[in-house]
């Protein structure tokens, strides 16, 4: 059984004699250069979406900078020392 799927894509055809020269020149086939640009589009997409996320949670939290998160780390820290000590 075939593990691909055979699919037609429309561009226009400078796009596509660009995508050729770059195919030829890393002496791969056009599925596979269209293969990595679709894995490396999707994983684009992804670490947005995970940059977005942390942004939304870093502003809940009032984390604003480089100094927030170092403030927050040492405070912890502290916590943490001080529960251990109360033992």
């Amino acid at each position: 059984m075939r593990k691909t799927r055979i699919i037609t894509i429309s561009m226009m055809p400078e796009l596509l004699a660009k995508a050729e020269a770059v195919a030829s020149e890393e002496h791969r086939t056009i599925s596979e250069l269209f293969r990595e640009a679709l894995r490396s589009y999707m994983l684009n997409r992804q670490l947005q979406k995970l940059s977005r996320y942390g942004l939304m949670k870093a502003k809940e939290l009032g984390i604003g900078d480089e100094d927030d998160v170092a403030r927050l780390v040492e405070e912890y820290r502290s916590e943490q020392m001080n529960a251990q000590n109360s033992y």
